[in-house]
């Protein structure tokens, strides 16, 4: 029903309107008595075989959403009736910051892909933090951080310092990420020295509290074996609990679409199907290096439910979407936990 009425519709609209529309939509039909449980019914697909235990957390099933979605914590509740395992919200900053100019958000339709330079527009963390405390799901909330645009990368620790403070009591799991393609100099915090420093601080940060909580960071599709190498390096020698692979790629390689549209949306990050082999293949590639403990977050590219089987076999503990939901609808999480349900052991 999605793909062939209500695709089509929505289509039609610019995606960050659509974006904001559907947020609307769902708060107000889930105040409705009877909605959510019945969101529930509909989509929540449980299995004893989907749980899965990572990071010292327990989650019901290895399908989570993806950072960018809900920046601002607006719809965990909403949200978390759709099955999801987990939730990611943000990237989040220390001060609120409108992004970049817009249009900022493209539908690439014949290759199942969206381009974005969204540049972290979210309301702020304190922002965030009001909304998480009123919450009432007991799904699993990560937190993805960031550092303001105006900040400068040698203040960088101090933004997400402020950032994981003021989140720590009220999500389950930190993401730094530092591979956004949309603020200027930001993934220069990707090199050895600055990526060390970084990790190491916020780490420190975890450590001196009496529940320490996961770290991990999220790493480009773009870096070259000498720069994963060296991430790799910097994950075991900071104690970094985890590793997300990964966030959207400067690449236009292989895409169906006319390359004269491509040139005229410009700058910004891709996602979607063009993005699956070039994630599923680094994430083999830490798998490889990273021992079989290691926990890593998988995400690029998964529309099919045989894409996220893929990645799981690739090495990924747990998965995230974002573009195929947009594609493939409210229904995607279920039909990806049926199929994984079959395989997990």
């Amino acid at each position: 029903m999605y793909k062939f009425f209500i695709r089509p519709i929505l289509f039609l609209i610019r995606p960050e309107n659509v974006h904001h529309f559907t947020f609307q939509f769902l708060q107000i039909i889930s105040a409705v008595p009877g909605v959510k449980p019945l969101l529930h019914m509909l989509f929540d697909f449980q299995h004893p075989k989907l749980e899965r235990k990572i990071l010292g957390l327990t989650f019901k099933n290895p399908v989570g959403l993806a950072a960018g979605f809900d920046k601002d914590a607006k719809l965990i509740d909403e949200l978390a009736c759709f099955g999801f395992g987990f939730i990611e919200i943000g990237t989040v900053t220390p001060q609120p910051q409108t992004g970049n100019e817009k249009p900022r958000l493209f539908r690439l339709s014949h290759d199942q892909a969206l381009i974005n330079r969204m540049g972290f527009n979210n309301e702020g963390v304190l922002a965030a933090v009001e909304r998480l405390k009123k919450r009432s799901a007991d799904v699993l909330v990560g937190g993805n951080i960031g550092k303001n645009k105006t900040t400068l990368n040698e203040q960088a620790s101090d933004d997400y310092g402020y950032c994981f403070e003021a989140l720590y009591p009220y999500v389950d799991y930190f993401v730094v990420n530092v591979s956004s393609p949309n603020t200027p100099g930001l993934r220069d915090l990707q090199e050895k020295e600055p990526l060390k420093k970084l990790l190491t601080n916020v780490r420190s940060l975890s450590a001196a509290k009496d529940q320490p909580k996961p770290i991990l960071l999220k790493i480009a599709p773009d870096l070259s074996v000498e720069q994963l190498e060296d991430v790799i390096q910097i994950l075991k020698e900071t104690g970094t609990d985890g590793v997300i692979a990964t966030n959207t790629t400067l690449s236009r390689e292989g895409l169906i679409t006319h390359d004269d549209d491509v040139k005229k949306i410009g700058a910004g990050g891709l996602s979607g199907k063009p993005l699956r082999e070039k994630a599923t293949s680094i994430i083999r590639y830490l798998r490889s290096q990273l021992g079989p403990d290691y926990p890593i977050i998988g995400v690029g590219g998964i529309i099919t439910p045989e894409d996220a089987a893929e990645m799981i076999q690739a090495g990924a503990d747990l998965v995230q979407i974002y573009t195929g939901f947009v594609y493939e609808g409210p229904g995607c999480v279920s039909r990806i936990n049926k199929v994984l349900a079959g395989i997990l052991k």
